[in-house]
């Protein structure tokens, strides 16, 4: 019978688990990268939505603005733009002279930036600002853009977007 013991042999080896430890750890380090990338195509389609929302809202505003003055329901001053003067007016709501039976409210909140994480908020542009001006001039809010000025997944400035 020589050598052959009839003891069974039920458990792994050293050998055996240690090359199974290092295929675990080449597998996570795999995946690692592709989860960063999940999470950043996220908060970008996140940014995506907010930027559209806000959008939408100033353009219903001024939309409502145009119809007010057009039936003159408002008294409009000649350096009016149209736009609203602040974001917060877009939530709090706005009484058109009649237009609708109530303060007409165009957000429920204002939509967060995902990659604000010096909580500095949106970046404002007025209707007389320039296209890619950082610095907001006051007078109403034209558009919104992203602060960060990190670098998108497609190459992009999310400050560009």
């Amino acid at each position: 019978m020589g050598w052959y013991s009839p003891r069974s042999n039920n458990g792994f080896t050293l050998i055996e688990l240690v090359v199974a430890m290092a295929i675990l750890g080449v597998l996570a380090s795999m995946v690692l990268p592709l989860c960063e990338v999940t999470v950043k195509r996220n908060k970008e389609l996140e940014l995506r939505r907010s930027l559209q929302t806000i959008r939408e809202a100033i353009d219903h505003y001024k939309d409502d603005f145009e119809r007010a003055r057009s039936d003159k329901k408002i008294i409009v001053n000649v350096d009016d733009s149209g736009y609203p003067p602040t974001l917060d007016d877009l939530v709090s709501g706005v009484e058109w002279g009649g237009l609708y039976p109530y303060p007409k409210k165009y957000l429920r909140r204002i939509p967060v930036d995902p990659f604000d994480s010096n909580r500095k908020g949106w970046g404002l542009r007025s209707y007389v600002d320039e296209p890619g001006s950082t610095f907001w001039g006051g007078q109403d809010v034209y558009d919104v853009y992203c602060q960060s000025k990190a670098e998108a997944l497609d190459g992009s400035r999310y400050q560009d977007w």
